[in-house]
């Protein structure tokens, strides 16, 4: 049982894919469906995860890369569209890819990275989830509900996605970048682990 929480992340990665086919296909209906599924799923297993202690470096890692695949395949396919600007998605994917390369170069020179996400990366993401979903729902002809979506998304809920993922990965740079710092100075003084 306590290995449940990583089925479920990993059933929510293999929703990826009929949800981006999908999307190409503009069935918007069963998509938003999908990814109700897809959100619900994640809420259910952090849940159980921290109800009762089945937490594990696999889920940790794993939890995040599951809505980010979920969310830059949406990215992508909606910008393909003509739904998103391409500008949008710049900022949105080139601050994963950023953090992402920074994230494996730390591993590769320091040590394993502890998965904390910020306060603002957290809101990032939320802001990011928001917005394909509002902008999907404003895609399934729901009437006014949909053309309410579409309003909001389109300025505003880009015009936040843009500041949010500046300031965000900006955030990230600035704390992963004093860390690496303090690792090479202790590493190469007097008294640390220098490897020549």
């Amino acid at each position: 049982m306590s290995q449940l929480p990583n089925v479920i992340t990993v059933l929510r990665i293999l929703l990826v894919f009929p949800t981006g086919w999908l999307l190409l296909e503009t069935r918007y209906v069963e998509a938003l469906v999908l990814m109700a599924v897809a959100g619900a799923s994640d809420a259910l297993d952090g849940w159980m995860a921290r109800r009762f202690g089945w937490m594990s470096r696999f889920g940790a890692a794993m939890d995040p890369v599951a809505d980010k695949l979920l969310v830059a395949a949406t990215f992508i396919i909606f910008t393909v569209q003509g739904y998103i600007p391409v500008w949008v998605a710049a900022i949105v994917l080139g601050r994963d890819a950023v953090i992402m390369g920074g994230a494996g170069a730390y591993r590769l020179f320091f040590e394993p990275i502890e998965f904390a996400p910020t306060m603002i990366s957290k809101a990032n993401t939320a802001t990011q989830i928001v917005t394909l979903l509002m902008l999907l729902l404003g895609l399934c002809g729901f009437g006014q509900l949909s053309e309410l979506s579409i309003r909001i998304v389109d300025p505003w809920c880009f015009y936040l996605l843009a500041v949010l993922g500046v300031v965000s990965g900006l955030d990230y740079v600035r704390i992963w970048g004093r860390k690496a710092w303090r690792h090479g100075r202790a590493r190469h003084s007097p008294g640390g682990d220098h490897v020549g």
